[in-house]
């Protein structure tokens, strides 16, 4: 099953394709919306009426707070020092941290955007198109670029 028995599915959450995504250990909150291609690790946190687009990747140790909108092709990261092995063996989960991410109410991901482990991007901040997110978005902030650059306040500040 695309979506793993172990999910917790709020009230209402709005999958169209089910058979076209791959859910499992993560919990989604009430009449969340998410799209065809998306990913969602275990682990994960998302809040209530948020809509992920499709293709997006949200792994282990992301939390995303209610009303955040992520456009199509989100990529999240939670390993700051990626490796397949571990002294010429294959890795297992004891050989790497989870380093988190939290995405606070509110926010908006542009499209395409990456997100690096450990930051968290601000209640009401927008990530714009493309940008890869390599420190903390303060709250009400337009960020874009690679690396995503503080733009302008927005809305509220």
């Amino acid at each position: 099953m695309p979506i793993a028995s172990d999910v917790k599915l709020g009230k209402d959450v709005r999958v169209p394709q089910p058979e076209l995504v791959n859910f499992y250990g993560c919990t989604i909150g009430d009449e969340t919306r998410i799209g065809a291609f998306v990913e969602i690790q275990k682990n994960v946190h998302v809040g209530a009426r948020c809509k992920i687009s499709s293709h997006t990747f949200i792994c282990e140790g992301v939390t995303v707070e209610d009303n955040v909108f992520i456009g199509h092709g989100v990529m999240f990261i939670n390993d700051r020092y990626p490796e397949a092995t571990t002294d010429g063996h294959p890795q297992t989960e004891a050989d790497w941290v989870v380093t988190p991410i939290l995405v606070k109410k509110n926010a908006s991901v542009g499209t395409g955007a990456v997100i690096m482990c450990g930051v968290t991007i601000g209640e009401k901040a927008m990530i714009g198109a493309g940008s890869v997110v390599t420190r903390d978005v303060p709250d009400f902030a337009l960020v874009r670029g690679v690396p995503a650059r503080f733009e302008k306040y927005i809305g509220g500040k």
